[in-house]
């Protein structure tokens, strides 16, 4: 399915899950919505936790459309959004026009589901597109860098991967660095302070088999978790694995075009 596509089928209320194995051959982004006050305050947010919040794409106050993907608009295309006011989720829609305002500042922020089409041509199996269920995700005790208000905890993804591919699945993860990159971490949840892996914070659960090994990577949830701790008045996200999907290919990412 191309893009386009699956944006219509998203914007008609034909989609309303997750886009983990959807598009695969395109790039995935995560959505974080401000008031302009805090915009400044949140790029440098992600200029310091770069891992965790690598930026695609900033749009001026107002705009709605992606000058990655042709006739978009992030008021309508993504399946599920997240409202937060004061830093409690307040409401879940699959629709924000009406609660559009002309001083907001969108940012599109790199997700990990663009690298998992490169993971699954080179061989390395990912049980939650097998099972058509969501990524697995995960808050840490890892510290973001404050910025502003904005700071708090890391959330992570995490696959499991079979022990011998390991090495691979983190080398061709490095490919991608406006996309999380390489692995924040690789085996013990606790020492990531991960209590009970079989209950993610969000997503789905897949289990880890023996001769696997999980992998954690930054998670562009993480603005979901700041957002909860700096306690600002309103904000708009996507909800945890349903993302914007551009048209612009892995391909061309790759080769800087």
């Amino acid at each position: 399915m191309l893009p386009s596509k699956l944006r219509a089928n998203i914007r008609s209320g034909n989609h309303q899950t997750h886009t983990s194995g959807l598009c695969q051959n395109y790039v995935q982004a995560n959505l974080v919505i401000l008031p302009k006050e805090y915009a400044f305050d949140f790029l440098l947010f992600t200029i310091r936790n770069p891992k965790s919040c690598p930026v695609v794409e900033v749009l001026e106050p107002g705009q709605f459309q992606s000058q990655y993907a042709k006739d978009s608009d992030i008021r309508t295309d993504i399946p599920m959004y997240h409202i937060y006011e004061h830093g409690e989720l307040v409401e879940k829609k699959v629709n924000i026009e009406e609660v559009w305002r002309d001083d907001f500042v969108s940012f599109l922020i790199g997700c990990s589901f663009t690298f998992e089409s490169q993971l699954i041509r080179g061989g390395i199996p990912l049980r939650h597109i097998e099972e058509n269920k969501n990524v697995a995700m995960y808050t840490t005790n890892i510290q973001t860098d404050q910025a502003g208000v904005f700071g708090g905890s890391m959330v992570v993804s995490m696959r499991p991967v079979p022990d011998s591919l390991v090495q691979k699945a983190t080398e061709i993860t490095s490919l991608f660095p406006k996309m999380h990159g390489s692995p924040i971490h690789i085996g013990d949840p606790d020492k990531i302070g991960i209590p009970d892996i079989a209950k993610p914070d969000f997503g789905d659960y897949v289990g880890i088999r023996e001769g696997e090994t999980p992998m954690f990577w930054a998670c562009g949830v993480t603005p979901q978790a700041v957002a909860q701790h700096a306690n600002i008045p309103f904000m708009i996200t996507h909800s945890p694995g349903c993302m914007f999907v551009t048209d612009w290919k892995n391909e061309d990412y790759l080769h800087g075009s």
